[in-house]
This record gives structure tokens, C-alpha cells and sequence, in this order.
């Protein structure tokens, strides 16, 4: 008889949860373990927080400014990209840019916030769309793309908030009396580390994306960046010589020609090189479980959430528009074009110039002064490195959200400090080897940026054919087309960009592969529920003696295929006849399925007692019965398998693909992983 510790008193709903059925503790380990482990994603507060979380709403354009640390904080970087990638022609690719901002992304993101409501975004709609281990894979390479993102998010935002700090006059004049060289990029890099690895200090200790300091960050930004765009705009109509020489500028470059279409066509090519100014959409529907919708609001028809987070979308996207353009043309007017060059833009010196990677700071310290030039670079700085605060804290969520689920993650992916170490030691990597350089890095951010987008015009584009009438699924398809054009305009353009997501992608399906692996032998089994029909023949059979179960593969499903089995094992394993026994049948479900409710359905088929049960691996599934067996009726169950023919090696791949294979010894294995004392477990029979 099993210890009353085991023993279940309810007789109307016999099942137990996953680690009731384990009997393990989450907080055991060493001190150093428990604090790695302790804090589960789950349990994280902001913006990525898991909807099973009671979340702390806010109105919609408090949460506006949260995504807008991310999205706003960009223009520290993009007006200088935009000149050093389209030269005189940046406000034209920048409108275009503006263009698809409000008449493509803004459309499908709408779309995504009505298909998505609790923040789940365009990811989980393809991973919906598609079944199976195709639906898992794409998964797997659409996460390569966003640890490109984010990753790139943090390294590009510190390296940018490091030229701020660089470029200062102050700190210039600081290393001028102490004789430092200020172009050595062992300062860039040295300054850009310090803030990534604060960043990850402050992970560590515990961090919540903080609403209120976003509210102040991104009003004192926008306000900063409104007084230098007007002080721009101001200057240019004050100096009237400055626009006919951008126009020349223009008509005069060689492969223009004075041709106005031209210029268009020009502009079309080169506005993927300004992607980066697309960044804060996924960002904004990932925090939807944050706006405050209307008091009649259900979790099914959160009618008041999807309305509010389409007004921070359209919002944020007239906001940045404006300042885009803005700022576009008065950094090309005003700027000369050598002030952009990198360190190794052909046809200049080899130092990069003073407006690189800042230009609206350039003309902060030009047209406003040192010191508000100062206090505009103070502001940059704190956006720029709560930016890379938001990407850390998206990383902490998304990987976890789907990787442990699939089994492609240890458990300890689901806390957040194994996790912070890790995406920590990831971009300290990027930022050597990109020596915190802000243009290198630009292409692989695009590139993450556009291929996210093009997945979220993907998935709007097949959710709209499959579920509207008519041919309103044209309108996405087409912006879908735009978005893959510019996507692969992109990749040509700047290859790096997809080596980067190349190597993460490669990366998170080979570690993703061999963790399923690993973990293939798990319980992966989170509940059992049995129906009111199995309560009943468990019931019945245990008070009868001991619990014996004949596992069948079902075939025809008749009474004299379950006699013919019964004669069988009866006579292989020398059950009394006076013992009765229960048939449990596996059927295999979805195998890239990880884990899941094992629902147990009983079924009375002419006098033989049948439980029936579909779940993606079968032995696991099998041992989990029988661990809730013990559990609930104190009784140690026996379980009756008989002898595979066939290839081993053959049989475990078949398994760890489809979730079936040589069924005995795995669940054997699953068993003796489960409980580690024999006294206590299951007793498995192979025979025939």
C-alpha cells in the first residue's frame, strides 16, 4: 500500500498536474541554481509578459510610448543612415519609406492586432496557419530572425548611445587635456560594452519594462527632437541658397541625368536601405495585453484593446512619419555630405565624420548650442539604452514562449537569468566583432526588421483569403509583395544582414533539435483528466486486486480483437484469471507537439474495459497513466507490452520524429527518469 502522502480523496475529478505526478520541487538546488532559476518568465512584468498574467493596463498612449522607446529612438541614428545610404536623395526615399509605413505596415499590423489580441503577434499566426513540424520549423527560422532584431536592437542602440557620449564637445574636451585618443575604436567598443553589460546587470538583479519612465523618456525626446527639427526648418527657409543646392545636388549626380523619373526610380531602390525606421510595429502588438480597452471586454472579443491599440499604431505612425521626413531633409540641406562619411566611405579620409551615426545631435550642438546640445545627447543616450532594455526584455519572452513548449529548450530557458547571461555574452560578441560600429550593424537590423514584417504581411495575407469573401485579400497580397521586395532589395544590398540571421537561425534549430532530443524521455505530459467512464472501470479494477494494463495498437476496435489480446498476454505473462485487466490504447497524436493534457476516455466494448487517449508521444503518455494510477489509488499498476520486430536505431528515429516506435523500453526509460525509486515505480512486462 502506497504512503498516504500519494492517496487522491476525491472520487468526481481524479487527475493530477504534471508535478504532482513527478513529486519534485521547483526550488530545490543550490543557492546559486535557485537564484538562476528563480523568476519564470511567466512571473516577468511589462510588455512581454505571458496573458495568463494579470497585467496592469494602461491608457493606449502611455503604452504608446512604451513601444515608442523602440521606434522613436531610432531617429538617434536613422537621418544619418538615410544620408550615408541615399546620399542627396534621402528625404525621397525617406517619403517613400513614410509611404509604405502608413499604406503597408499600418494595415497589416491592424490586421494582426484584431487576429492577435493578447500580444501574441504575426509569429503565432503562421505558427497557427501551418501544422505540424513544417509550422515548427518556420517558427524556428522566423526566431532567427528575431533574435537578429533584438540582439541587433540592443549592440546598435548602445554602440549609437556610445558615439553620443564620444562626440560630446565636453568629452571631447576631456580627452583632449588627459592626451587620449578619442578615434581609437577601443573606446566605442569600451563604452558600448559597459552600457550592454549594465544592461544585463539590471536583468539580473530584476527589471520591469516601467511605463511611466517610458511616458518621460519618449515625451522629453520627442520635445527635444521637435525644437531641433523647427530650429532645421527655420534655418533652411531662412538661407534660401540651401535648397537649390540639394536640388542640384541631385539633378547633377551622374546616373540621374536631370531625369525626374529617375529620381523616382532611384529613390524606390534605395528606400530598403532605410528599414530601420520600420521597427516599432511588432514591438506594438506585442504589448497589446497593456492597453486598456472597454469595461466590457472578454478575453474571446477584447473589442476595446484592438480599437485602442490601432489608435497607438496609427498614432505612432504619424508621429514618426512626420519626423522622419523632418528630420530627413534639414540633416541632408544642412549637413555637408562628408560630416556623414563612415570610417571606410570610399573618397574620403579614413575617421568618421562628426555627424555619423548622430546627425540631429550634430545640429542640436550646430544651431542650438553645446549645451542643449548636451542636455539633447543626455536624452538620446537614456532612450537609446531603454530601446535595448525593451529588445532584452522581448528576447525574455519570445524564445521562451515557444522553444521549452516545443522541447527545444532545457526548463531553465524559462527563467530569466540563465537567459540574460546568455543574449548578455551573445552581444558583447556582435559588438567586437562589429567593433560597435552603428552602419555595420544597420543591414542585419533591416534585415530582421523586414523579414519580421514580411512574415506578419505573409500571415495577414493567408488569414484574410481563408476567413473573407471577395477579393479584399488582393490589397494584403499586394503589400505583401512590397514587403518582399524590399526585404531581398535589402539582402542584396547588405548581405551581412542575413549572415547575421544565417548564423542565429542555424544556431536555434541545431541547439533547438538537439535539446527535443535530449528531453525526448521527459513525462511531457502536463495534466491527466480521465472521464467519468474511466473513474469508473479504475475504480473498479483496483478494488479488485492488483491494476493490471494491456497497452493495444488498435486495429479493428471489436470485441474479438480485444479477447484475442486478452488470451495473449494472459498466457505470456501468467495473469490469474481471476485478475482483471484494462486495455489502454495511444493514439498517436501531433508529434511536433512537445507536451500536453493526456485526456483519458473510457469505453465499454461488450464486457472489455478500454481507455483510450491520443497524445504526441506514446510511451510517455503510457507512463504518465501510469504514474496517475499510483498516485490516485495508492496501488503500484503493471503494464503489459509485447516484443517489437524490427531496427532499434530505426525505432528511436521513428519516435523522436512521430512519437511511436519500440514502446516498452522507452517508457521504461520515461519511467525510471520520472521516479528514481523502484520500490515505487511502475512495473513494466515484455513478453510474447
Amino acid at each position: 500500500i502506497m504512503p498516504r502522502a500519494f492517496l487522491r480523496q476525491d472520487g468526481t475529478d481524479a487527475h493530477m498536474s504534471k508535478t504532482e505526478v513527478l513529486g519534485k520541487s521547483v526550488g530545490s538546488g543550490g543557492r546559486l541554481k535557485r537564484w538562476l532559476l528563480k523568476g519564470q518568465v511567466e512571473e516577468m512584468g511589462g510588455p512581454y509578459e505571458s496573458e495568463k498574467t494579470k497585467h496592469h493596463e494602461h491608457p493606449w498612449w502611455k503604452v504608446m510610448c512604451l513601444t515608442g522607446v523602440d521606434y522613436f529612438s531610432t531617429l538617434g541614428y536613422q537621418p544619418g543612415i538615410a544620408a550615408l545610404a541615399a546620399g542627396a536623395l534621402s528625404p525621397i526615399a525617406t517619403l517613400v519609406l513614410v509611404l509604405l509605413t502608413l499604406f503597408g505596415a499600418l494595415p497589416i499590423y491592424n490586421r494582426v492586432a484584431l487576429e492577435s489580441p493578447h500580444g501574441e503577434g504575426s509569429i503565432s499566426m503562421l505558427e497557427n496557419l501551418l501544422s505540424r513540424w513544417r509550422g515548427k520549423l518556420f517558427v524556428l527560422v522566423l526566431l532567427g530572425f528575431v533574435a537578429t532584431d533584438f540582439v541587433i536592437t540592443i549592440t546598435l542602440s548602445a554602440a549609437d548611445a556610445a558615439a553620443h557620449v564620444l562626440e560630446n564637445p565636453f568629452v571631447h574636451h576631456l580627452f583632449e587635456v588627459q592626451n587620449w585618443n578619442i578615434e581609437s575604436h577601443a573606446w566605442a567598443v569600451g563604452v558600448t560594452l559597459l552600457l550592454v553589460a549594465l544592461l544585463g546587470a539590471v536583468f539580473l538583479k530584476g527589471f520591469k519594462e516601467a511605463i511611466g519612465i517610458a511616458v518621460v523618456l519618449v515625451g522629453v525626446y520627442l520635445l527635444l527632437n521637435f525644437i531641433v527639427v523647427a530650429r532645421g526648418i527655420y534655418e533652411v527657409f531662412t538661407h534660401p541658397e540651401h535648397f537649390p543646392e540639394w536640388t542640384q545636388r541631385i539633378w547633377s549626380a551622374p546616373d540621374i541625368g536631370g531625369n525626374p523619373l529617375m529620381v523616382v526610380g532611384f529613390a524606390l531602390l534605395l528606400f530598403p536601405k532605410l528599414a530601420l525606421g520600420l521597427s516599432g510595429f511588432e514591438t506594438g502588438v506585442a504589448i497589446m495585453p497593456l492597453v486598456k480597452g472597454d469595461p466590457g471586454d472578454t478575453k474571446r472579443k477584447p473589442k476595446g484593446r484592438i480599437r485602442n491599440t490601432r489608435k497607438l499604431l496609427l498614432t505612432a505612425a504619424l508621429i514618426m512619419s512626420g519626423f522622419l521626413i523632418a528630420s530627413s531633409f534639414v540633416t541632408t540641406l544642412l549637413i555637408e555630405p562628408a560630416a556623414f562619411r563612415n570610417a571606410n566611405t570610399p573618397g574620403f579620409p579614413p575617421e568618421k565624420g562628426e555627424a555619423n551615426g548622430r546627425a540631429l545631435a550634430y545640429l542640436a550642438h550646430e544651431l542650438l548650442g553645446d549645451a542643449f546640445g548636451t542636455v539633447y545627447d543626455l536624452s538620446t543616450i537614456l532612450i537609446l539604452w531603454f530601446a535595448g532594455a525593451s529588445a532584452m526584455a522581448g528576447l525574455l519572452n519570445i524564445v521562451p514562449r515557444y522553444l521549452p513548449r516545443y522541447g527545444m529548450a532545457p526548463d531553465w530557458a524559462k527563467a530569466t537569468r540563465p537567459l540574460v547571461i546568455v543574449y548578455t555574452a551573445v552581444a558583447f560578441a556582435v559588438t567586437i566583432i562589429f567593433e560597435a560600429d552603428v552602419n555595420a550593424q544597420g543591414g542585419a537590423y533591416a534585415t530582421g526588421v523586414l523579414v519580421l514584417m514580411t512574415s506578419a504581411a505573409v500571415a495577414v495575407t493567408l488569414s484574410v483569403y481563408r476567413k473573407s469573401k471577395g477579393r479584399v485579400w488582393l490589397v494584403f497580397l499586394a503589400i505583401a509583395l512590397v514587403f518582399v521586395y524590399t526585404t531581398i532589395q535589402n539582402v542584396h544590398e547588405r548581405p551581412e544582414g542575413i549572415k547575421i540571421a544565417s548564423f542565429f537561425i542555424g544556431a536555434i534549430i541545431i541547439t533547438s533539435f538537439l535539446s527535443r532530443i535530449w528531453r525526448t524521455t521527459e513525462l511531457r505530459v502536463e495534466d491527466v483528466k480521465l472521464d467519468e467512464t474511466a473513474r469508473t472501470f479504475i475504480k473498479e479494477v483496483s478494488g479488485a486486486g492488483e491494476i493490471r494494463i494491456v497497452t493495444n495498437r488498435r486495429d479493428t476496435g471489436d470485441a474479438l480483437e480485444y479477447e484475442a489480446k486478452e488470451r495473449e498476454k494472459r498466457a505470456d505473462n501468467h495473469i490469474p484469471a481471476s485478475d482483471p485487466i484494462l486495455f489502454f490504447e495511444v493514439t498517436p497524436g501531433d508529434a511536433s507537439e512537445f507536451s500536453g493534457v493526456l485526456k483519458v476516455k473510457g469505453e465499454d466494448v461488450e464486457g472489455y474495459r478500454v481507455l483510450r487517449a491520443v497524445s504526441p508521444a506514446v510511451p510517455n503518455a503510457i507512463a504518465a497513466f501510469l504514474l496517475h494510477l499510483r498516485n490516485t489509488t495508492g496501488k503500484i499498476p503493471h503494464v503489459y507490452f509485447g516484443w517489437s520486430e524490427g531496427n532499434p536505431l530505426a525505432y528511436l528515429l521513428k519516435y523522436i520524429a512521430f512519437g511511436e516506435g519500440d514502446t516498452a523500453p522507452v517508457t521504461h526509460e520515461v519511467l525510471r527518469q520520472a521516479e528514481s525509486d523502484p520500490e515505487r515505480r511502475p512495473i513494466v512486462h515484455v513478453g510474447g
